[in-house]
């Protein structure tokens, strides 16, 4: 009889029919292969990381042109119901954009000019009067401190210190930075101005152009919200501009008054610089009016400073909400949120665009959000509700108090 292994006898006994069962392959186990999916999966991940960081880096290298692109659309929105009045009487888009930015030009031109001069005369006198200025501020500490201090002192004092020698040489080594600084705003100046002149020359074609890829129903969405963007940022152009007149002729009755020179330059400055720079710009354009009054009197230019907050607050409760009503409705709270807003994302940038951008977007969303009528409950203008049968509280307190004047009186009628 042949003999039978221990592996024969566990196969046999393992499967009874005498066919033996499949012999696993050695080594890894079948089990434990990559699947065929894992190797495109890695791959397309790591294509979309390439495209996520390609696309974030091309970004941040094309933020500050998105941004000159922004104030042109926003610039081109301004002028859109002026370029659209002259080319409604037959004269051509091209050539009514370019007479409305040749104005423009021509304007801004004009003042900067006269400020410029403004300035040039007046720190001229201001330079050739410092000594005077510095005699009577040395006049005043001796007579006050009893010291005996003299300008020949003084101005050694200063020529010889270590902060006037670095100061010059910090100025001699940023004249450098300032020319390119000067060189790289009017190459965005020059940008901003190509792109909002091709906005609103060729605002019908670029409207026609972006409807062309949309269904009919998004296009009269698309062209309605144009429409409320045009209406909002020339409203509030128009109504800044209307409080800029307002506020320039105020203050130049003032200066004219005082005889403060100058008066109609700086009257424009004011207005300008007051309207179209939010929440700050009414302090920095008084600044130069109080500066170049204290040339005349130093008096002045506390009556100027005083002039200017009484004016601010004229503004703001009773000139502004009346001349904004109609053309830019917003909260006084939202408009000052959105100018911080505006300002932490794209900083003075964001401060000019954002309240149209806030007015644009508020009329565009409540033309399609529901509203319901208002339930008649107190509460709605802050009074509690009385329930019914209830005291109200003047009630309820004059019963307490006759309560505690009953106690008092029945425990001083049982002490006696």
């Amino acid at each position: 009889m042949a003999p039978i292994d221990e592996t024969g006898q566990a196969a046999q006994q393992a499967s009874p029919s005498g066919t033996a069962p499949p012999a696993r392959p050695r080594g890894r186990a079948s089990g434990a292969r990559m699947p065929r999916w894992l190797p495109r999966a890695m791959v397309l991940a790591l294509a979309l990381i390439a495209v996520f960081q390609l696309g974030s880096w091309a970004f941040h290298q094309l933020t500050g042109l998105l941004i000159n692109i922004l104030i042109a659309f926003f610039m081109a929105l301004a002028i859109e119901p002026a370029v659209s009045w002259m080319a409604s009487r037959g004269m051509r888009r091209g050539a009514a954009t370019g007479i409305v930015f040749l104005a423009v030009i021509i304007a801004s031109a004009g003042f900067v000019t006269l400020l410029g001069s403004m300035l040039a005369g007046q720190i001229i006198t201001m330079v050739e009067g410092f000594p005077g200025y510095l005699d009577s501020v040395i006049n005043w500490i001796n007579a006050h401190f009893n010291t005996d201090l003299k300008r020949v002192d003084v101005q050694e004092g200063l020529l010889r210190s270590d902060w006037l020698r670095n100061y010059v040489q910090n100025s001699a080594t940023g004249v450098l930075d300032v020319s390119t600084q000067v060189l790289g705003g009017l190459f965005q100046l020059l940008t901003i101005t190509l792109f909002a002149f091709y906005f609103a020359a060729d605002g019908p074609r670029l409207r026609r152009a972006i409807c062309s890829v949309l269904p009919p129903a998004r296009q009269a969405e698309v062209l309605r919200a144009w429409e409320i963007a045009v209406n909002k940022t020339g409203g509030y152009i128009y109504s800044r501009g209307l409080m800029a007149l307002i506020s320039g002729l105020a203050h130049y009755i003032l200066l004219e008054s005082l005889g403060v020179p100058y008066a109609p330059v700086l009257a424009v400055w004011v207005g300008l610089v007051s309207q179209f720079i939010p929440t700050i710009g009414t302090y920095l354009a008084g600044a130069l009016p109080m500066l170049i009054a204290f040339t005349v009197d130093p008096w002045y230019a506390l009556w100027v400073l005083v002039f200017v907050l009484i004016y601010q607050q004229f503004e703001n409760y009773m000139l502004q909400p009346k001349l904004t009503a109609k053309t830019v409705d917003i909260h006084p709270a939202v408009a000052f949120g959105s100018v911080i807003a505006g300002t932490a994302l794209l900083g003075a940038v964001g401060a000019l665009i954002a309240i149209p951008a806030i007015a644009t977007l508020q009329a565009f969303l409540g033309a399609y959000v529901r509203r319901y009528d208002v339930t008649d409950d107190p509460r709605v203008d802050g009074n509690h509700r009385r329930e019914p049968g209830r005291p109200g509280a003047l009630t309820r307190t004059r019963r307490l108090w006759e309560r505690l004047r009953e106690t008092e009186r029945s425990s001083t009628a049982e002490r006696q």
